[in-house]
């Protein structure tokens, strides 16, 4: 009695192992991909940090941390004293500044976006939807390049102003830190509409009427109700557009005009007329970490939010 009492138990385990090795078989392939398609250059870009530059590009086969020491820090040629490297630290301010700015923006901008979008009728909600979505039809290059027509000094902009007599003479809008910010804006701000809209779309509109039934104000009734439900979706759309604006490098390269860097220009000059591959491999991998950092914010805010659902 005990052996076939236990038959079935040891069966259905080796049913059960049976069916993980399969799994494990059937995502062999992708797992070979990850690893030589995206792991493979990430670890060649990490041993390249710790390497010494060559002299004319490329790197030499000699350990070295002064890579990772440059990113903060620089020596003075004469005197070998070391002091903070100001260029280094600017570009990095540059790049949060801009992309905290980018993020704020787009949040303002996006959320009575979505909110009206998701408040409408169906086919309504469809067309809006669909009207969102175009830009990604696009070439990111061709949009920045409208961008770029749109601000320079015989641009739209300009020529709009100076014909309503609010200004006499062009404004210097191109190549500056506020065109690059109102690139950014413009070719993210659908990253941050669509999560926002799907977490209205979710919202009971019940929950909004109950609260004006507790004589609760538009303001209240936003901040008490309204915002702790969409709070997820604000948070996914607040990362899905920090982190590529952090490290964007066509936007700051075409309306920066090549003055106004960001970490991902300054990485681009490492590896071509810097030629110093260690370097630009060492910044590589701090914008990845600050990348990570940012993404497992998004997990931990997100599983702090899902006991409440």
């Amino acid at each position: 009695m005990t052996l076939e009492a236990g038959q079935p138990r040891s069966l259905e385990a080796e049913a059960t192992n049976r069916r993980i090795r399969r799994n494990w078989l059937l995502s062999l392939p992708a797992i070979l991909l990850l690893l030589v398609a995206a792991s493979g250059p990430l670890l060649i870009v990490l041993v390249y940090s710790f390497l010494k530059p060559g002299d004319f590009s490329g790197v030499v086969w000699e350990p070295s941390f002064n890579a990772w020491f440059q990113i903060l820090f620089s020596r003075d040629i004469f005197d070998d004293t070391v002091g903070l490297a100001d260029a280094h630290l600017t570009i990095f301010w540059r790049s949060v500044r801009l992309s905290l700015s980018t993020t704020l923006i787009t949040l303002v901008l996006g959320l009575p976006t979505a909110y009206f979008i998701a408040t409408r009728s169906g086919r309504q909600r469809t067309f809006w939807l669909f009207l969102i979505t175009i830009p990604f039809w696009t070439n990111l290059l061709i949009r920045t390049f409208a961008i770029l027509e749109m601000l320079r000094n015989e641009g739209i902009v300009n020529n709009s102003l100076m014909s309503l007599g609010l200004i006499a003479e062009p404004i210097q809008i191109l190549y500056t830190d506020t065109a690059v910010l109102i690139g950014m804006a413009y070719v993210y701000l659908p990253l941050m509409v669509l999560p926002l809209y799907a977490a209205i779309e979710r919202l009971d509109f019940r929950l909004v009427e109950a609260g004006y039934d507790l004589y609760a104000n538009r303001l209240q009734v936003f901040r008490k109700v309204i915002l702790p439900i969409i709070k997820p979706g604000i948070v996914a759309g607040s990362i899905l557009v920090f982190v590529p604006s952090l490290g964007a490098y066509v936007t700051p390269r075409v309306l920066g005009g090549g003055k106004n860097m960001m970490i991902g220009n300054f990485i681009e000059l490492q590896f071509g007329q810097g030629r110093n591959w260690p370097l630009g491999s060492s910044l590589s991998i701090l914008l990845l970490l600050i990348v990570m950092a940012a993404l497992l914010f998004y997990v931990r805010a997100s599983s702090r939010e899902e006991p409440h659902g």
